[in-house]
């Protein structure tokens, strides 16, 4: 096997395209990964314990559900995507749409244009920042990388028209970057810079998260694969891939020059980006956002930067901001990363937001068989949206009996909430028809609706901020 793994000192690769039931069954009763055609290691490696066998099993099993409903899921994509935009050019209701059919005036949605809204920009339709937070507002910076995060899901021409007209700010680039493992564009991200900052131009770098309907996005969340790093730890497998791991290169400081047509990695193409724009600016800083898997990739860039001794950039690295983040690596990587990214001068250079009841960053678990561990604080919000900083967010692998109930009654509160919160808060915080529909789904699934950026947005409007000198206590803006 090519997957780069002369790079790393050691690594556990699963691969569900190869798993048959044969294959599954194997991995239950045999910890000998030689033996195995679905799970990859070092010569020799062994899985032990039940426990472990068992969470590698569920992953695959997963995994490969997912990748069989993938072109089920991207036509329902596609259905969703289509009427929920007709609906939405028509006036926002059926009732509009009905009236422009009779009168002969339906406005038909055109993908890829600079008005054609993602499934998350369906479900939270807010566009402009929030004008009460302005610049100077300790709240700005999240304010401005969870909308910039939330922007991310959609096509270019959106992105760009809304970075210039809507928020007044310079539109930079739009990345539709290579994934090397899962063969196609997989990984997108942009770059805009805000100019209104009287301490120097901001740079803002967003990650696109986790496509609703798409099942390769979403096998990255599920895969348990890693990759052991000399003196860093080990990395998520889906993660490091996603952000530009090559098959038989590895992670390399630079790409080789003698192959200029290589396709786009995103970690190569948005390092270019920034050394150049900070060169031409030495004032400008820099932050890196996203939400769900953006997070994850998002805390990952200074992470290699470190690797590869960025020093230069990493000393314009303003701030790390996710949302809904998973986790990244075990408890070394994180040791490596604070050395980066860790609280200093009085300043959080990483936030790490996590909303009420979203499963994603209890994912994947922080057990003895895995190994995954976030670090950092964590800013917490229930919902209520009061905030307070944790060492680890409560239920922190969210499966346990004790939380079924509060979660189930939590879901329907959120339901509720979503009738009378755009009265209380304003038009602003209104609950559309494709979020009322994701909170009913919640009754299903609780931890899946509060991974939604909508709650994420209402964090940094509506929550306290949380500065470093009250981590214990809540702390509300006036």
């Amino acid at each position: 096997m090519a997957d780069s793994t002369g790079y790393f000192t050691d690594y556990l690769v699963l691969k569900p395209d190869k798993a048959g039931l044969l294959d599954l069954i194997h991995v239950l009763y045999s910890g000998n990964v030689d033996e195995s055609g679905c799970v990859f290691g070092p010569p020799g490696k062994k899985i032990a314990g039940i426990r472990r066998k068992w969470d590698i099993f569920i992953s695959l099993l997963l995994q490969r559900s997912l990748l069989l409903l993938s072109s089920p899921m991207s036509r329902v994509g596609s259905a969703v995507g289509f009427w929920g935009n007709l609906v939405d050019d028509n006036g926002g209701g059926l009732f509009h749409l009905l009236a422009n059919f009779i009168r002969g005036e339906v406005r038909m949605p055109v993908k890829g244009s600079d008005s054609y809204k993602s499934a998350i920009g369906l479900i939270d339709t807010r566009l402009q920042l929030d004008k009460a937070i302005g610049n100077s507002d300790p709240r700005y910076q999240a304010a401005l990388a969870v909308m910039a995060s939330k922007l991310s899901y959609e096509n270019q021409l959106f992105i760009e028209s809304t970075v210039k007209d809507k928020w007044k700010m310079e539109f930079l680039a739009y990345y539709n970057c290579w994934n090397d493992f899962a063969e196609n564009f997989s990984t997108q991200a942009f770059m805009m810079c805000d100019k209104t900052s009287s301490s120097g131009d901001l740079i803002i770098v967003a990650f696109r998260g986790t496509e609703p309907f798409d099942a390769t996005q979403w096998c990255a969340d599920i895969d348990f694969s890693w990759y052991e790093i000399p003196q860093v730890g080990k990395i998520h497998g889906g993660f490091i891939k996603a952000l530009g791991l090559q098959k038989t290169a590895g992670l390399p400081k630079d790409l080789p020059t003698h192959s200029p047509h290589h396709p786009p990695y995103a970690y190569y193409a948005v390092r270019e980006k920034l050394r150049d724009a900070l060169r031409r600016n030495e004032s400008a800083r820099f932050i890196v956002t996203g939400h769900s898997l953006g997070g994850a990739l998002a805390v990952l860039f200074p992470v290699v930067l470190a690797l590869h001794e960025e020093d230069l950039l990493l000393e314009r690295l303003e701030g790390v901001y996710t949302f809904g983040q998973p986790r990244v690596g075990d408890e070394k990587l994180g040791d490596f990363a604070e050395k980066y990214l860790g609280e200093s001068n009085g300043r959080r250079r990483y936030s790490r937001f996590v909303y009420c009841n979203d499963m994603v960053p209890r994912l994947p678990y922080d057990d003895s068989t895995l190994l995954f561990k976030h670090f950092g604080k964590c800013l917490y919000y229930n919902s209520f949206y009061r905030g307070k900083v944790e060492e680890e967010e409560p239920n922190k692998n969210y499966f346990s009996l004790l939380t079924v109930i509060p979660k189930y009654f939590n879901a329907m509160w959120e339901i509720i909430r979503g009738f009378f919160i755009g009265f209380i808060e304003g038009s602003d915080y209104s609950e559309g028809w494709a979020l009322r529909l994701l909170r009913l789904f919640g009754l299903i699934v609780p931890g899946l609706p509060p991974h939604s950026p909508q709650d994420y947005v209402n964090c940094t409007r509506l929550g306290n901020y949380l500065p470093l000198e009250n981590d214990t206590k809540e702390f509300k803006l006036d």
